[in-house]
């Protein structure tokens, strides 16, 4: 299994990222993101589940309606999804404003050329 499919699977099936940070220490690729990085955003989501439980789910539906689209390069919807977590909490943005952005995604999303 690649970094990348591996990375898709712990963000799909909602698998703890703190784990796939030792997981992916066995594979020699390049991921996107740091540790840091990633156990910041395991704790953004578990932020999010246990304080607003709507926008947490409400997050995972909009990935899988951004997949059921299948528009766009796939390996980008699990990373574009991370980046969206990373700005929770973070500066100004408010939880809720990172989603409603994120949800307009799905109304213009790219196609591949």
């Amino acid at each position: 299994m690649s970094l990348i499919e591996l990375f898709t699977d712990y963000i799909l099936n909602r698998k703890n990222l703190k784990e796939y940070v030792e997981m992916r220490k066995t594979i020699h690729e390049r991921g996107e993101f740091n540790d840091a990085k990633l156990i910041q955003a395991e704790e953004n989501l578990q932020r999010l589940k246990k304080e607003e439980p709507e926008i947490y789910e409400g997050m995972y539906e909009t990935l899988g309606k951004i997949y059921a689209r299948n528009a766009g390069l796939t390996i980008e919807y699990p990373l574009d999804f991370i980046r969206q977590i990373l700005k929770m909490y973070k500066g100004s943005h408010t939880p809720k404003q990172v989603y409603e952005e994120y949800k307009r995604v799905l109304e213009h999303y790219h196609h591949d050329i």
